[in-house]
């Protein structure tokens, strides 16, 4: 096949969610809303770290970092689906397709890295509060982003590098809300094996193994914490926390149901469904989840807002 001519296709019509007419304006409203609060949520969180100097450490630093991903991770899914809600063709060209996958699988594939980040953040600081300011300093955590950057970047430039090798041609209708992997794989008229081996072993890699650090981290930290005699102790450090757990929990949740399942099994369908969870509730629910449970965060807020009202 000639790489200089690899589509016969110059753009994709998504399906969408559903194609029911009078569906389309009550889900357009639903989701503009969903997108103004992740909007408003994320950047606040951001502002709100980024104001308060107390809030200046290397747990907050993670949660801004996520902040960032999140409001990122929504933004290059959810407006195109806004107007495809109210648009006669949802349409979409093929560098457009390509350049939106990109960016989705950097931002998913650095959430979950970025969660196993902050759950070494906490074990840290729970099962080595001495050493704490050591060894989670300033350069670490630096590193620990630049990380999670670079494994969402790799990941990504071999998905995209593979797909954009697959020559299309069977029909040019995606069965999804965006340019996601297995969507685009099921029009593809080529040999599609080395992507779908790549997506089992980066998928792997990208959900697996940030998810048994989380794993171990909470193994060890719940050892730590039956050991604390006090009761105020062993639920300060639960309350530290029980937020992180909740995110991994829908995040990984969601993802590993999408991409751990053999084609045979999944329905694409299904996958609509799961994949508006980590790519749309997620990212709209991690500053509620961070900040309606978290007693710093809610205390910076008030401070920020009583400064405010002075001035």
């Amino acid at each position: 096949m000639d790489p200089g001519n690899h589509s016969a296709v110059t753009e994709f019509i998504l399906a969408g969610l559903t194609q029911q007419p009078e569906l389309q304006l009550p889900l357009f409203l639903l989701f503009l809303g969903i997108y103004v609060v992740t909007v408003v949520g994320n950047l606040g969180m951001i502002t709100l770290i980024g104001l308060s100097s107390h809030l200046h450490t290397p747990m907050y630093y993670f949660l801004s970092s996520l902040s960032f991903i999140d409001l990122c991770q929504s933004t290059v899914v959810t407006p195109k689906m806004l107007v495809n809600f109210v648009s006669e063709k949802n349409t979409i060209s093929y560098p457009e397709c390509m350049v939106q996958l990109y960016f989705f699988i950097i931002f998913a594939i650095a959430e979950g890295h970025m969660l196993a980040a902050m759950a070494y953040d906490r074990y840290v600081a729970i099962c080595r509060p001495l050493l704490y300011n050591a060894i989670m300093s300033y350069h670490i955590c630096l590193s620990f982003t630049v990380g999670v950057y670079i494994l969402g970047i790799i990941g990504s430039t071999i998905h995209t590098g593979f797909m954009m090798r697959l020559f299309f041609c069977k029909t040019n209708v995606i069965n999804h809300y965006f340019c996601d992997l297995f969507p685009l794989l099921e029009l593809s008229c080529s040999s599609i094996y080395i992507n779908e081996l790549l997506v089992l072993v980066l998928s792997a890699f990208n959900i697996l193994t940030p998810a048994l650090t989380i794993l171990a981290s909470y193994i060890f930290i719940l050892s730590s914490i039956l050991h604390i005699r006090s009761t105020e102790g062993r639920s300060k450090a639960f309350s530290t926390c029980s937020s992180h757990i909740l995110a991994v929990a829908i995040f990984y949740g969601s993802a590993a149901f999408m991409y751990l399942q053999p084609p045979s099994v999944s329905s694409m369908d299904q996958g609509k469904v799961s994949s508006v969870f980590y790519t749309i509730i997620v990212p709209m629910l991690n500053p509620m989840i961070y900040s309606l449970r978290n007693k710093d965060v809610k205390s910076a807020l008030k401070k920020v807002l009583d400064s405010r009202e002075r001035s």
